[in-house]
């Protein structure tokens, strides 16, 4: 059997690292992605966006592999269009763990990402999505938001910073649902346990790979597992300081083709 390379896998975030600011992924970077691909190097997407998220934007970069979603949550086969594995959070955990984060710092602002390759964005009142072109449904009152099994809790507060919510929520929150900050106005609540770094390790067994040999990019606190499960970690220019601090390497910015820079150097 041979020996696969040293950056077997190229494990790539999409907002804020592999999309450029217009949401796109640019010329420079497919075609680096295709050089990697040249030489036996196998991508996996790993986001925090659910399944219904990305299909159209997996679909333009011809995409057809196994794809991690929802924040580790979600396996999506690309080519077949079916979900591989699933790990829904309990809705009483979740509504439990959001009574405890209120308790602590008042009133928060909820939505939730369904279970499912259907599944929708629910946002109750006074949640704004960080993501406007991301399709939502408003909803009237919270109990609507556990109508349907859910794979994360979306959490904003009036007030407080990113950091200082997802600090507040981790000392409240515990073995209920794993906390993770992943993009500006973007707290969220997953199945415990469950994170960008299981959902790595997934893809990378279903490609019979070790995680081991993926060089992964990300700019957020939510690729820290990713980072720790791969052997090289990429942070984007513009990252958040908790993850350039953990990063083998700081690339610019993903306005500026951050891992595309990266890849041209690695994939001659």
């Amino acid at each position: 059997m041979p020996i696969p390379p040293a950056h077997a896998l190229v494990a790539t975030d999409l907002d804020g690292t592999l999309l450029r600011p217009d949401d796109t992924v640019s010329p420079r970077s497919r075609a680096a992605l295709a050089r990697a691909a040249a030489a036996g190097a196998r991508h996996i997407v790993v986001t925090g966006r659910p399944v219904p998220g990305i299909r159209s934007l997996l679909a333009g970069l011809d995409y057809r592999g196994p794809a991690v979603c929802g924040q580790g949550t979600q396996l999506y086969d690309a080519g077949s269009g079916r979900m591989i594995s699933a790990a829904a959070l309990d809705r009483e955990l979740a509504d439990t763990a959001l009574g405890k984060i209120e308790a602590q710092v008042g009133p928060v602002f909820a939505a939730v990402d369904q279970d499912g390759t259907d599944g929708r964005t629910l946002i109750e009142p006074g949640y704004l999505m960080p993501h406007p072109a991301l399709p939502a449904v408003r909803i009237g009152r919270r109990e609507e938001l556990w109508a349907a099994p859910i794979i994360k809790v979306l959490v904003r507060h009036p007030e407080l910073t990113d950091d200082a919510l997802a600090e507040a929520a981790r000392a409240v929150v515990g073995d209920l649902a794993t906390v993770t900050l992943s993009g500006p106005g973007t707290v969220e609540l997953q199945p415990y346990g469950v994170d960008k770094g299981t959902g790595l390790a997934l893809a990378a067994e279903a490609l019979g790979l070790d995680p081991a040999t993926a060089i992964a990019f990300g700019d957020m606190p939510n690729d820290l597992p990713m980072f720790r499960r791969s052997g090289y970690g990429v942070a984007m220019a513009d990252a958040h300081p908790e993850l350039k601090a953990a990063a083998d390497e700081v690339t610019l910015s993903n306005g500026e083709d951050g891992v595309a820079a990266v890849l041209e150097r690695l994939f001659r």
